[in-house]
């Protein structure tokens, strides 16, 4: 007998059924974060669970990914009477859905019946698999009395939710998961929608996956999903986008996150390089102010645009390449960011109005007013982008003597005759001695962005200063700042101003003093990591 004729016979008791063993899994309170586990074989795979089980206690055991997944059995019993208070998910994805299992459907299900006597409460299932049922496969995993979700993973778009959701409907799942790939941020608020609209009719999980799917990885529990994933450990990530468990409770608090709590976020293309939300969550969380700040990749500023407006999100962190870009998109600016022409500080009002601030000047002149009186000090700025802008601007309204330098010449005597600064030409350095020497140029920068020209910046017999001031931050330690140390000159780091700005930013968005020494801390940490991984 077909699935369809069997299910139209008992569609009020399955759905009855599917309904009370939701509902009590979900009066248990599930974690809102699964740890998805992964190992090369039995023993791995309970030793990484065991790690978790404490402080997460809801894990999925991708038994896809053990040669035999059946080996793990004996070992999961074992794991069970040690860890009675752990939910557990079976998942035995084939590969043609997305995961590594190479078995017919009717070995799937056979393992997924035997997961749920070793123990484990609820079993996945994908659609695809759960078309080519018959009733008594069905019948089979109702038996077990695990509880059923039915998932389906779209690896190309976002798109149809609504539409894939009805026909998941027609099958007897406790829970139903449906997961797309963002291709732009506002992919994500498609399916937070999709999760408010379905939410209330049944036990439903729903997030993007994707780079660009961040903010649903986190922010689909106040739409209605049920709960949401998280990787074991980096480089064990079982989705594409997927966070680290760790980081989604550490950094992000994902379980404090509710329909009050504020978004932020970095905007940027590319965006994964930015120690941004590290040093801000950092802030967050020790000013205890209920906000949470993410990393957006957008492609184009018409999509972060229109995420912003139905998110919607309170503040936002401007980098390349839209500093210039989002200065039509805003109601108001200040002062110093209409003459600098750039913002990398959006804060939404109660009104809705967007208003942007430049903090990049903070940034620089908050370093050096701590060394240096700023009021007649002579500083040479490389570079005339955006971040020289900035220093200029900011260093001329402190009353500073400024001197600019540019690998093209136009555009430097532009930024000098706007700012009321000096232009100069290299050859014009062995007559001249400064107070301090900023790269604002990305020569240095990691990435194809900042690679290094043939010819550096400047030479050790051209660094004629008392300081040095590096605005790269990743590495940290450049050529220029290798040139400097040789010479004995004292060097600001790029880290410094990242954080002074950073720093800035959170005041703007809070009203509170930023925690500055802590946002540092984190910052020194982040990139002593990144530091050994590189040398790995």
């Amino acid at each position: 007998m077909a699935f369809g004729l069997y299910y139209a016979r008992s569609h009020i008791s399955m759905t009855n059924i599917s309904s009370n063993i939701a509902s009590r899994l979900l009066r248990q309170r599930l974690p809102r974060v699964c740890v998805a586990v992964i190992g090369k074989n039995p023993a791995e795979m309970v030793t990484k669970a065991e790690d978790f089980a404490r402080d997460n206690p809801f894990i999925e055991f991708r038994l896809d990914y053990l040669p035999q997944p059946v080996a793990l059995f004996p070992k999961l019993k074992g794991f069970v009477e040690y860890h009675p208070h752990v939910n557990m998910i079976a998942t035995c994805r084939r590969a043609n859905n997305g995961g590594r299992f190479k078995g017919s459907v009717a070995a799937q299900v056979d393992i997924l019946v035997k997961a749920a006597a070793a123990g484990c409460q609820l079993i996945d299932i994908e659609l695809e698999s759960a078309t080519q049922l018959k009733a008594a496969s069905w019948e089979k995993l109702r038996k077990t009395g695990a509880a059923i979700i039915l998932s389906f993973h779209d690896f190309r778009s976002t798109k149809n939710l609504d539409k894939t959701y009805q026909k998941m409907c027609t099958y007897p799942a406790d829970f139903i998961k449906v997961v797309s790939t963002a291709q732009e941020l506002h992919d994500n608020v498609e399916m937070m929608k999709f999760l408010e609209r379905r939410s209330d009719e049944r036990p439903v999980i729903g997030l993007c996956m994707g780079e660009q799917g961040l903010i649903s990885r986190l922010l689909s529990m106040r739409a209605g999903s049920a709960f949401t994933f998280g990787a074991a450990s980096a480089g064990e990530e079982t989705g594409p986008g997927q966070i680290l468990a760790r980081t989604l409770r550490e950094t992000f608090r994902i379980d404090q996150l509710d329909v009050s709590t504020r978004v932020y976020g970095v905007v940027g293309d590319p965006i994964s390089h930015s120690l941004s939300p590290v040093i801000m969550n950092t802030g967050f969380r020790r000013e205890n102010f209920n906000a949470v700040y993410l990393a957006l990749h957008a492609k184009t500023i018409q999509d972060l645009m229109a995420c912003v407006r139905d998110i919607p999100i309170h503040g936002l962190s401007v980098t390349l390449p839209y500093k210039e870009a989002i200065l039509k998109y805003l109601d108001r600016t200040d002062q110093m960011t209409t003459k600098i022409g750039a913002c990398n500080t959006v804060i939404r009002s109660q009104d809705g109005k967007l208003y942007g601030f430049n903090t990049d000047v903070a940034g620089v002149i908050r370093p050096l007013e701590q060394r240096m009186a700023l009021l007649g000090a002579k500083i040479l700025v490389l570079g005339a982008g955006g971040a020289a802008r900035a220093a200029v601007f900011g260093l001329k309204d402190r009353g500073a003597d400024v001197y600019i330098m540019n690998r093209t010449a136009g555009t430097g005597q532009k930024l000098a005759k706007q700012a009321r600064a000096k232009f100069i030409q290299r050859k014009q350095l062995s007559k001249l001695t400064f107070d301090c020497i900023i790269n604002a140029t990305s020569v240095g920068m990691d990435g194809d962005l900042g690679k290094e020209k043939e010819q550096p910046l400047l030479t050790e017999k051209e660094l004629n200063t008392k300081f040095i001031f590096e605005m790269v931050y990743t590495p940290a330690e450049t050529k220029f700042v290798k040139m400097a140390q040789a010479k004995g000159i004292p060097v600001i780091f790029g880290s410094e101003m990242f954080v002074h700005q950073g720093a800035r930013q959170f005041e703007i968005w809070t009203g509170k003093p930023a925690p500055v020494d802590e946002m540092q801390r984190v910052v020194h940490h982040a990139l002593a990591q990144r530091g050994q991984a590189g040398k790995k």
